[in-house]
């Protein structure tokens, strides 16, 4: 069930099992999300978004379990209440669950087959283990710090793709960019072509595995980036904001993405978006 885990320098911590982590999201998953596919009721939250009755039946069966197996970390989700998100986001001892119950409802909602279940868990302030499941695909995505990441059983690793900014696949969130920095990309795209998704946590764990070639978002929140941004960094790839700032910062405000797997391709990219902004409009 458990297994020991060095945590920090300076002390030991143990860490839950990936397989056992992975054994009960798949099962969750299955049982709240598969069934309510495409058929499901939903609302509109205050900010726009949507949520359906499957976001909160797999949140709290999550809770549940999470709570019964491992008690002595905090829990926080996405669809808590704006107040619990402040006051869980402040924890840093000894551990916080992060969870993203849906990340794509919007997706799921309509029936598109691509959306994914976000779990990290947090200490000290940073991502120690990560794990975003695809239950249409059963493929799970998983990452420890400092051993690696993974899809099911098969170790993801960066490689050089040695293609040209040119000739790549990009997947772009436009509606959440400076306008000036999205008309720009529309008018004189850089890359060959371009996708989005619409589902975070899967973007950055495609990303990982080189199903595409870049990443920018103009802004994702803890439960977005908390599991991928350790995925992608477990498996070779980089990731920074647009202001050159590490991704994950245990915080609610939204941060931006600039991400790739192959290394030259992400210097490539950075550079050319760091040109455009700083360009006089």
């Amino acid at each position: 069930m458990i297994a020991e885990e060095t945590v920090g320098m300076e002390r030991h911590q143990v860490l839950p099992d990936l397989a056992s982590l992975r054994a009960l999201l798949r099962d969750c998953a299955r049982e709240e999300l598969l069934p309510r596919f495409a058929d499901v009721r939903r609302q509109v939250k205050p900010d726009g978004s949507l949520v359906t009755e499957a976001d909160i039946a797999m949140q709290r069966r999550m809770q549940q379990e999470l709570t019964r197996r491992w008690p002595r970390y905090a829990f926080l989700g996405e669809e808590m209440s704006a107040v619990e998100h402040e006051r869980l986001a402040a924890l840093s001892e000894p551990g916080l669950w992060c969870l993203d119950p849906l990340d794509g409802t919007s997706n799921y909602a309509a029936g598109v087959p691509f959306f994914a279940v976000s779990l990290a868990l947090l200490v000290r302030g940073r991502p120690e283990i990560g794990l975003v499941y695809d239950p249409v695909r059963d493929e799970c995505f998983t990452a420890q710090r400092g051993a690696g990441a993974w899809l099911n059983d098969t170790a993801l690793r960066a490689r050089a793709m040695g293609l040209e900014l040119r000739r790549s696949l990009a997947v772009v969130d436009f509606k959440r960019l400076d306008s000036r920095l999205a008309q720009e990309l529309v008018a004189h795209p850089p890359y060959g072509s371009q996708r989005n998704f619409g589902s975070s946590s899967l973007e950055w764990c495609w990303l990982a595995d080189g199903r595409f070639h870049l990443t920018l978002h103009g802004g994702q929140k803890l439960w977005d980036y908390a599991a991928g941004s350790l995925i992608l960094a477990e498996a070779g790839g980089s990731a920074q904001t647009l202001d050159g700032q590490e991704v994950f910062a245990l915080g609610l405000k939204p941060r931006s993405v600039v991400a790739a797997l192959d290394p030259e391709l992400f210097r490539a990219w950075r550079d050319c978006l760091a040109k455009v902004r700083e360009t006089p409009g």
